[in-house]
């Protein structure tokens, strides 16, 4: 059964830390790209990091240089590591995948998880 599973979400204070991972199903390792993506109440669902199976990696400007993307193999397990978090970073958190090339547009990702929830604090 294809799966992703979120989990690492929680409250934290702006200037915090967490580090979100998604559990990944056997029927899902490959897939072309990988992504992290957002929504935040009363918005629209978008891109926050990306990784191609060649390691390439893509990040949205707002949070370029505080966010980092990584996958382990080995744990079947992509992760986000999200630092100096402000309180704009608050939102559902997903995991997804997709066979296209790697993009920021949510639409081009067919598998998605059920979310793990970040709230930052100022």
């Amino acid at each position: 059964q294809a799966q992703l599973v979120e989990s690492g979400g929680g409250s934290v204070q702006a200037g915090g830390s967490l580090t979100l991972s998604c559990a990944v199903s056997k029927f899902l390792i490959g897939r072309r790209c990988m992504g992290w993506f957002r929504q935040a109440p009363g918005k629209e669902r978008e891109g926050v990091s990306v990784l191609d199976r060649d390691g390439s990696v893509g990040y949205d400007d707002s949070v370029k240089d505080r966010f980092t993307i990584s996958n382990d193999y080995a744990k079947a397990t992509l992760y986000l590591r999200m630092g100096s978090l402000k309180p704009e970073d608050t939102a559902m958190y997903y995991c997804a995948a997709t066979d296209l090339p790697c993009t920021m547009d949510p639409g081009a990702f067919d598998d998605w998880g059920q979310g793990t929830q970040v709230t930052v604090s100022s």
